[in-house]
């Protein structure tokens, strides 16, 4: 489809110029938006801090190991133990919002380590984290 006049001579040829003036406008505008919202990018609000000498805290939270082997026993803190324990553990320690470090052998059922979840989620922990190893490196 070509633009041109409305003579039917014969002799119109098709327009080979771009219109470059809404490309302008459109620039135009996007230029005056950059240049009104420039300003509003710094936030930053000069305030004099106070300076106060202090100790750093560190607050590590209460780690418990578990452990499930081959065969299917269960280790808690490097001790064995049975599930009522580890369920007993889990239950004393919730309040204090501790980690769960799960470490079960390949070879392990994953029932066994279902289990190990569901007790730990019907006590309130919510932080479990699986232990793994890395790959060896050829």
């Amino acid at each position: 489809m070509t633009f041109g006049g409305f003579e039917e001579d014969g002799k119109t040829q098709p327009m080979a110029e771009i219109n470059t003036t809404p490309l302008v406008d459109v620039m135009l505008v996007l230029l005056v938006i950059f240049i009104i919202t420039a300003p509003l990018f710094q936030q930053a609000v000069p305030v004099d801090l106070p300076r106060v000498d202090s100790i750093r805290l560190d607050d590590k939270p209460l780690v418990i190991q578990v452990a499930l082997d081959g065969e299917g026993r269960l280790y808690l803190d490097s001790v064995p133990a049975d599930l009522a324990a580890v369920e007993a553990r889990f239950a004393a320690v919730a309040a204090s919002n501790p980690e769960l470090h799960l470490r079960a052998d390949r070879a392990t059922r994953y029932e066994r380590v279902a289990a190990i979840i569901a007790a730990a989620q019907r006590a309130g922990i919510v932080r479990i984290a699986f232990v793994t190893e890395a790959p060896a490196k050829p």
